[in-house]
């Protein structure tokens, strides 16, 4: 994988637009004129997260004993089932928070989600030697979906709520084949051994 792959692959799994409606429902009871501030505050605590996972998620395999094979697999499966509640949301919970949002759930897990971090240790462990390159990755990544979460208000105004579904929903069946073929190259990996 180069680095333009690996930005397309955390840009889709982060989906910034995907995200734009629970970040202006989860700053609904924030005043307007602190939402901007917040929403880059989540967003700086996100990118503090990746980037320490990305340069400790391979000591975290060594100090568990993992090997690539079972990464593959099980990064596969939870790509799956995060892109199977995109495409098939579930039933609107109560959303409406009484306080200001802190690390969760905006910068952990909506933009360093489970799915990212799985991403950035299979990226990590299996081409060590590419690190900059996945820096480079998640940094563009994060950028673009920065710009378009602290547009979220506007952008939710256009694309109303069922457009905002309609986007969120490409993703996961974008997100779904990404899965899929995780798995495969895990498995594949693992009957070579």
């Amino acid at each position: 994988m180069d680095t333009l792959s690996a930005t397309l692959l955390l840009l889709t799994i982060m989906d910034p637009l995907g995200n734009v409606a629970t970040f202006v429902s989860a700053l609904r009871p924030v005043p307007p004129e602190r939402r901007m501030k917040v929403i880059a505050r989540e967003l700086v605590a996100a990118l503090v997260i990746l980037i320490v996972f990305l340069l400790l998620g391979k000591q975290l395999l060594d100090l568990l004993h993992l090997k690539q094979e079972a990464l593959f697999i099980s990064g596969g499966v939870v790509l799956f089932l995060i892109a199977l509640k995109m495409i098939f949301p579930p039933s609107r919970r109560d959303e409406e928070l009484m306080d200001e949002p802190f690390i969760v759930p905006l910068a952990t897990p909506m933009v360093a989600g489970p799915s990212v971090l799985a991403t950035l240790l299979v990226l990590v462990s299996t081409q060590p030697e590419l690190w900059w390159n996945w820096l480079v990755a998640l940094l563009i990544a994060w950028g673009i979906t920065s710009a378009v979460l602290l547009c979220s208000p506007a952008i939710a105004r256009v694309l109303k709520e069922k457009g905002s579904m309609a986007v969120e929903r490409l993703m996961g069946m974008l997100l779904v084949m990404v899965a899929v073929q995780m798995f495969l190259n895990g498995l594949e990996h693992y009957l070579k051994h």
